[in-house]
């Protein structure tokens, strides 16, 4: 005999198989199409197959209950009542399946409730995180033959929900609602995927942009809710003989399956939370009878709120009425921060912009979402955004002798550029895209630019023209800024640059060693140079006094040499003077010993001319007395030589005149000899 359980089994069975076939499916032709609604749909599919699972198995418990309640019917029909006195107890205790259904229910599905919501909040924040952190979209393909088969999956989908659907009606079946609700939820999805595959068919994207969001959101609601359902159902009042409802028997989902009587469900629903018939009181009667006024009133004030606009204090607006910004002097109609009033949507709707906030575009590299990533330094050894581009710039260093060698480098830069939109109109109208446009003038003209440039140190070259990698940047950026600028205003796109940034040119982290070694020999060469060009200034500064008088030395000087050698002779003796000149207003060491020296020579001409002087002099002397002078002569030399000698002086009679000088040493010092000491 088959019970109602095992037919509610075999069909929860058949609704697993197919779901599984269904995941499996979606999950292939997501990878075939690359499309990422469908992608999300297959994990949400999944849920719906493990739910099955868990049904058949309820009702496996069930068929198990239901056959143990007739075995034991049996049982007692065959059996006298005087084999069992405690009847109860006794059908209690051998009551095996029944107390096994109760605490599967009891245990098991609120177990399974919390871990299905916990899948499904995960996934849908999985997915709505990858697609707040995707770049670009992946490029579609296979779309026609993905649209054939999710209609495929739609239409079984919608079959089987349909029947399971209606099978829930009966109180013995009533779980089977919640899986006939998922599956209803599969086909409606699936149908809308096809749609939107169908559409992209004809280049037609925005129904799948809208569904990549739509699906994930769906997904996270859906596990919000049994979350929720299972808080409420702890608080539930419990009534015997009512049928509990799972947590995971989605209220909203019922609502999609039965879409004829909204509010029905909804009171039943309220109904089956608070325990007592709330759809009876004079309440729900009345707001019976007004939710429709209600509803339009709502809907109709929601409306009048599209008059009103508020701009923010860095935005600009156009507004549009009847799709024309202009107004009947043909200006653009242009407000700006503040409430502002216009017609209700759709006679005029308004277009904003942030105009006074700077809009900033990424050229040659994808900046990473971690702010602490960001934080970290710029090292040419190491990687530093989600993802650079390479560029190719001009080189003078390739061998000639290097068989296929080509002048050119690769170098990557990360320019960052910044700019503000200073004509709303333009930027709205003249182009769908012109961040865009823009993004594509500033690759075109970095390309450009670089192609032409070079990326060796200064010194390697010897050319004028400055590196890449060096103190070129800034002449570059000033170059680019000016060259976006012109085509950005010749193309009409409506921005200002105000800045480019041109400090993330390093070459590939590959070969960024031999940069580093290149620029580390020319950074040595030029030390090298500057510390001979600091020593000759040392030396100019020491010896002539500044390197401009020495640089004043040297041209008379060479001036000087070539005039005596062309025989100028008038020529070089105007330039000794002014060379004469020159050193006389010198300064520094070697001009101080030339001063010393001429001081040195006047001094000894000088002695010499009055040596001279004096021995003509003396010479007449000695013509005009001979004897007086050679005494004279002699007695100064005395007076000079025994100036320190102690000398005595007898006094005779006598007219005559003797003059004793006893030139011999004494052995003994005589008492007059000897000096007092000092303090004594």
């Amino acid at each position: 005999m088959q019970t109602d359980a095992k037919k509610a089994g075999f069909i929860s069975l058949a609704a697993l198989i197919l779901s599984a076939v269904f995941f499996l499916g979606s999950f292939i032709l997501s990878k075939v199409t690359s499309c990422f609604a469908l992608y999300a749909l297959s994990w949400q599919i999944l849920a719906a197959a493990v739910i099955w699972a868990v049904l058949a198995l309820q009702f496996y418990q069930r068929a198990l209950a239901q056959q143990e309640k007739l075995d034991m019917a049996v049982l007692e029909r065959s059996s006298g009542d005087t084999i069992f006195e405690a009847q109860k107890s006794h059908s209690e205790l051998f009551a095996v399946a029944q107390n096994r259904l109760k605490n599967f229910e009891k245990w098991v599905l609120p177990v399974f409730s919390v871990i299905i919501a916990l899948y499904q909040m995960g996934m849908g924040a999985a997915f709505i995180r990858h697609l707040l952190r995707r770049q670009e979209t992946g490029e579609l393909s296979h779309l026609l033959l993905g649209a054939v088969l999710t209609i495929s999956i739609a239409f079984l989908s919608f079959l089987f929900s349909l029947y399971t659907t209606g099978m829930s009606s009966q109180q013995q079946w009533r779980p089977l609602r919640a899986g006939g609700s998922y599956l209803l939820a599969t086909a409606i999805l699936s149908f809308a995927c096809a749609a939107g595959m169908a559409f992209a068919q004809f280049k037609v994207s925005v129904v799948l942009v809208v569904l990549d969001w739509a699906v994930p959101v769906l997904i996270f609601i859906l596990g919000l809710e049994t979350a929720l359902n299972f808080i409420l159902d702890i608080y539930r009042p419990r009534l015997e003989d009512q049928y509990s409802s799972t947590a995971f028997d989605s209220r909203l989902l019922a609502i999609i399956a039965s879409p004829g009587n909204i509010l029905q469900t909804a009171a039943n629903a309220i109904d089956y939370q608070f325990g007592f018939k709330v759809s009876q009181t004079w309440f729900y009667k009345i707001m019976e009878q007004a939710i429709v006024p209600l509803i339009i009133v709502s809907a109709v004030i929601l409306y009048l709120l599209s008059c009103v606009v508020i701009i923010g204090p860095e935005s600009q607006a156009i507004v549009e009425r009847f799709g024309s910004a202009f107004d009947s002097q043909d200006n653009v109609r242009l407000i700006g921060p503040g409430l502002k009033f216009k017609l209700p949507w759709p006679f005029e709707i308004t277009r904003e912009f942030p105009t006074k906030e700077i809009q900033e575009i990424h050229i040659g590299y994808v900046p990473e979402d971690d702010p602490e990533k960001q934080k970290q330094a710029l090292l040419w050894g190491k990687e530093h955004y989600k993802a650079e581009y390479n560029l190719l710039v001009a080189t003078e260093s390739i061998n000639s002798q290097e068989k296929g060698a080509v002048p050119v480098s690769i170098i990557r830069a990360a320019i960052p550029v910044q700019y503000r939109v200073v004509d709303l109109y333009k930027y709205l109208y003249n182009y769908a895209d012109n961040r865009k446009i823009l993004e594509d003038i500033c690759y075109r003209e970095v390309i450009k630019f670089a192609a032409g440039s070079r990326v060796e140190p200064e010194s390697v070259s010897g050319g004028g023209e400055e590196s890449l990698l060096g103190a070129g940047r800034t002449k570059a950026a000033l170059e680019l800024i000016g060259t976006i600028q012109a085509q950005a205003d010749r193309m009409g796109l409506g921005v200002e640059i105000v800045f480019m940034g041109l400090e993330g040119f390093h070459p590939p982290p590959d070969v960024a060693p031999d940069f580093q070694a290149v620029i580390g020999a020319v950074q040595k060469k030029q030390a090298a140079i500057l510390e001979a060009i600091a020593q000759r200034d040392k030396l100019f500064t020491t010896n002539v006094g500044s390197i401009k008088q020495a640089e004043t030395l040297y041209n008379l000087a060479e001036k000087y040499m070539q005039a005596e050698q062309a025989g100028k002779q008038k020529e070089t003796d105007k330039i000794k003077i002014e060379l004469d000149t020159a050193f006389s207003q010198a300064s520094g060491e070697l001009f101080a010993k030339l001063r010393q020296a001429q001081s040195y020579a006047y001094e000894k001409v000088a002695i010499a001319e009055s040596t001279g002087k004096r021995f003509s002099q003396q010479l007449a002397a000695y013509r005009a007395s001979k004897r007086i002078y050679k005494h004279e002569l002699k007695m100064g030399m005395l007076e000079e030589s025994l100036a320190k000698i102690r000398k005595y002086i007898v006094v005779a009679d006598g007219d005559t005149q003797v003059t004793i000088i006893d030139l011999q040493e004494k052995q003994v010092p005589s008492l007059y000899d000897i000096e007092p000491v000092k303090g004594q």
